[in-house]
């Protein structure tokens, strides 16, 4: 697969499985995972499931999706914006970078991930 597919793939899924709970996403971490959450940094899996599960329910719609190869050829570098909607309330924009990094053909795992509303300016 592309990067360009790789990414899209992933994109997909992870908003797909993050509408449905948190704790289906574990298995795209690891301990040497870390995410910024509107400037809040944790690092390792368990870690993170537990500050996504904090937010509460979310549904994403996503807008666009950038992709670009790594400096690494076994990474692939993700921007998502779109809109979010947390708790029913009314959609927010958002952007998420991701730093997908390879562990075996076809297999990756999230090495950074970077959450941002955007708010008016």
């Amino acid at each position: 697969m592309s990067a360009e597919e790789v990414a899209k793939a992933f994109v997909a899924h992870y908003y797909q499985s993050l509408a449905g709970g948190a704790d289906a996403l574990a298995g795209l971490f690891n301990d040497q995972s870390m995410l910024t959450f509107e400037g809040q940094q944790v690092q390792g899996s368990a870690n993170i499931i537990n500050k996504l599960k904090s937010v509460g329910q979310v549904k994403h719609s996503v807008k666009t999706t950038d992709i670009q190869p790594s400096s690494n050829p076994n990474a692939i570098v993700i921007f998502v914006t779109g809109a979010v909607q947390i708790g029913g309330d009314n959609p927010l924009h958002f952007c998420e970078f991701f730093h997908l990094v390879g562990t075996a053909p076809g297999q990756y795992y999230v090495h950074n991930d970077v959450f941002r509303l955007n708010y008016g300016l």
